[in-house]
């Protein structure tokens, strides 16, 4: 049975202003038994991430390697054309795929990569325990009709709306296509995942069904986002397919629409702490479906 902790540490969208707040967690958590250093990270490595709350690595997987995940995407492009499974999310203007959930359940392919034994490492390493997915999707960025993604912090929605209760998550994004500054890329504010963002709105019931093909509760006000850039600065993930972008769960990101005929579809893998299982959410509500949030 889920119990809801005793206090709300990240109090959002409970008011009619915006706060932002301290981080009250680490970023990299030491495994007391394992020891910093025991994991593919070097010191070096392992400070970015701390300090910017990402790290970008090129040249992750093969040129044969990504072709293999390609072809996976691909497939799965072609089988939900006409899907109506919850699973497949449409464009908010359009019925073109944006996004497909839940893919480590649905895929060999996608199943056998979120246990890769070096993401895995990584992830164990910067979470400091034993992992499992919260959380996996395609988002398609197709040439000319790719829509955006509104700045936000992952961590914001998974704590109001799925019952996360602490900062010790993070995504792996995965490039299936090369990642160039115009054709919509990840953008990171960093060393943002310091600062938590109180959104304004009481979530409507169901909200999900919206907000995955267009996201109006939980993001950040203006003023709040013009002060993260004005203290931090943008950051835009370019980089070769078969690059990959691990990410704090609490750094506020985005992107760009897609305007140009070059595609930019990128895997997303989710990682949660065994030791940060979902309780209830914290907005009162009933949980998210599991494909969005495994309990």
């Amino acid at each position: 049975m889920n119990v809801k902790v005793e206090k709300d540490l990240y109090l959002s969208r409970e008011s009619g202003h915006s706060e932002i707040v301290p981080r009250l967690d680490p970023v990299v958590y030491l495994d007391q038994a394992a020891g910093l250093a025991d994991g593919p990270l070097d010191s070096g490595q392992l400070g970015f991430y701390e300090g910017n709350g990402y790290l970008h690595m090129e040249g992750f997987f093969s040129e044969e390697e990504v072709q293999g995940l390609r072809d996976e995407l691909n497939r799965l492009w072609a089988v939900n054309q006409d899907s109506a499974a919850d699973e497949v999310i449409r464009e908010p203007q359009s019925q073109e795929i944006r996004s497909i959930f839940a893919i480590h359940e649905s895929s060999k392919v996608f199943g056998e990569l979120s246990q890769h034994p070096r993401i895995q490492g990584i992830v164990r390493q910067i979470l400091g325990s034993e992992v499992y997915v919260h959380q996996s999707r395609i988002n398609y960025k197709k040439g000319f009709t790719g829509k955006e993604f509104y700045w936000h912090s992952d961590f914001e929605t998974w704590h109001v709306e799925d019952g996360m209760p602490r900062m010790r998550a993070l995504s792996c994004s995965i490039s299936l296509e090369d990642n160039y500054e115009f054709n919509g890329p990840l953008m990171v504010i960093p060393g943002s995942h310091r600062d938590f963002i109180s959104c304004v709105g009481r979530t409507p019931e169901n909200h999900y069904k919206e907000s995955l093909r267009k996201q109006e509760y939980g993001v950040p006000d203006q003023e709040s986002l013009t002060s993260l850039v004005q203290k931090y600065g943008i950051k835009s993930c370019t980089g070769r397919a078969g690059s990959v972008t691990f990410f704090d769960c609490n750094i506020m990101h985005g992107s760009n629409g897609n305007i140009t005929p070059l595609p930019r579809s990128n895997v997303f893998l989710v990682f949660n702490s065994v030791e940060n299982r979902l309780v209830e959410p914290y907005s009162g509500q009933k949980p998210r479906p599991g494909y969005i949030a495994k309990r």
